[in-house]
């Protein structure tokens, strides 16, 4: 089936529906996720910071005191 096919057939879905096909649509992608590629440019810079945390270069935060900072602004 082509993509504009597919749109279709969503178009024609109710509301619930559309909802349920979004959720098995992502749980199809997290079981597939270690396929996914990724560019040159997201590896170097994935391991660039990796580098820098390894070193001790990047100071890490709870994410308890990051969640209050941002909802205090």
């Amino acid at each position: 089936m082509k993509p504009d096919e597919i749109k279709q057939e969503i178009e024609q879905l109710d509301l619930a529906d559309k909802l349920h096909l979004v959720e098995d649509i992502w749980d199809s992608i997290a079981a597939t996720n270690d396929v996914l590629p990724l560019a040159d440019w997201q590896r170097k810079e994935l391991d660039r910071r990796y580098e820098e945390y390894a070193a001790g270069k990047v100071e890490l935060h709870e994410w308890q005191g990051v969640h209050e900072g941002l909802r205090d602004k």
